[in-house]
């Protein structure tokens, strides 16, 4: 090894970029942001890196797209099909882009694990190029987190100053014309959501400290909004005040509609995941739609044959589906031949259910005497499998 890193030389290895586990959205996608532009020449918003309906088609997919003769450089292959990133109605998409588009902030609302937050990022990297401009919300995140603060080692030798000041991902976005994005509003204390109305009202940010200098007041450029996430299910630490809501437009996020989309998406997610750790993703397509269904089931209180299912007080949200399906994945990959991967389902189920209530456990084990009992006794032989591993739920 020392070998390697001599014939290297040290700049090379200083230089390595460092492994990520997750990709920003802008970095994940840059072939396809880079197409996309040169694709569409149509017109853009102030700021805006693509045309409002090339974003729509880089978060919702496409067939295969050809270039425009002469609009072809660089690397940029001649047809490209766009990726679906976004499982969900187009039309919440399109109105989420026109929101953004007359520079309007934007809240995304919904249960959680309906996939607000991957919509913020894919929102906001295609239309400025980064979604790194966020803040996440909590009971601790304070108004300088939303404005600014100092550096307080230049503040002692010079004063107040422009280069003293640290700008927060707002205000960046502000000064750029970018999108900023705040996770979980509703988790902020009343005095930190009460700067952002001035923000969305005035566009602007005082900075009393600098009175009388031509940085006491920062504008927003053109092109500067605002995307903010809250769970229905979880309030928070306090409501938001009527005054913040009116400087919003609410689009609601809901679950996958569909189950084979849904179980596509578990799939897919669950595989990226495991490709993370290069490692297979042995999940067999039936088990993962069993999974899925019973997750659907459960969420709505119904089962797709139409039978009453107790609901738990846990959100069955996909987001939970995919942390199962990649459980079991790994468990096939590192204990391959000790069981059966769909026998080692009904403990991750409870898992999931007893999340918020332990008492939940009996409201499964209901679903098992109901829907999965009937489903055996139709004769599906996966069905009749898991209805053979009820005994694990009461242990």
């Amino acid at each position: 090894m020392s070998t390697t890193l001599s014939a290297a030389g040290p700049a090379a290895v200083a230089a390595a970029e460092p492994a990520r586990q997750v990709d920003p959205a802008e970095h994940a996608h840059a072939g396809e942001l880079a197409f996309l532009a040169a694709y569409d020449d149509g017109a853009r918003p102030p700021g805006w890196r693509l045309t409002p309906r090339a974003v729509v088609t880089f978060i919702v997919g496409s067939d295969e797209l050809t270039l425009p003769k002469g609009a072809r450089g660089g690397e940029l292959p001649a047809k490209l099909a766009i990726t679906r990133k976004f499982v969900g109605d187009r039309a919440l998409v399109e109105r989420c882009v026109v929101t953004l588009a007359g520079e309007r902030g934007l809240l995304l609302v919904g249960e959680p694990g309906t996939a607000k937050s991957m919509l913020s990022e894919l929102l906001s990297a295609a239309v400025c190029g980064t979604s790194e401009l966020v803040v996440q919300g909590t009971a601790g995140t304070t108004e300088d987190q939303l404005r600014y603060g100092w550096n307080y080692a230049l503040l002692l030798a010079g004063g107040p100053s422009p280069e003293a000041l640290v700008p927060s991902p707002v205000l960046t976005a502000m000064r750029s014309g970018a999108v900023a994005r705040v996770e979980e509003i509703t988790r902020c204390l009343p005095e930190v959501q009460d700067a952002m109305v001035s923000i969305l009202s005035d566009r602007r940010i005082a900075v009393p400290e600098l009175s009388g200098t031509a940085g006491a007041t920062i504008h927003a450029a053109p092109g500067f909004t605002l995307i903010a996430t809250a769970n229905l299910r979880d309030r928070g630490v306090s409501e938001m005040s009527a005054a913040l809501k009116r400087r919003f437009n609410f689009e609601t996020v809901g679950p996958i509609p569909d189950l084979a989309a849904e179980t596509a998406l578990v799939g897919r997610q669950a595989k990226a995941a495991l490709d993370r750790v290069r490692t297979p993703f042995g999940v067999d397509e039936a088990v993962l739609e069993a999974l899925v269904t019973a997750f659907r089931d459960l969420r709505a209180g119904r089962s797709v044959e139409g039978w009453e299912v107790e609901r738990p007080s846990t959100v069955m949200s996909t987001a939970e589906a995919v942390a199962v399906a990649t459980s079991l994945g790994l468990a096939a990959a590192y204990f391959p031949g000790d069981r059966d991967v769909l026998s080692l389902l009904p403990a991750h189920l409870q898992g999931v259910v007893c999340k918020d209530d332990p008492a939940d456990g009996a409201k499964l084990l209901g679903y098992w005497d109901g829907a999965v009992r009937r489903r055996a006794e139709e004769g599906s032989r996966l069905w009749t499998q898991l209805w053979e591993l009820r005994d694990v739920l009461k242990s």
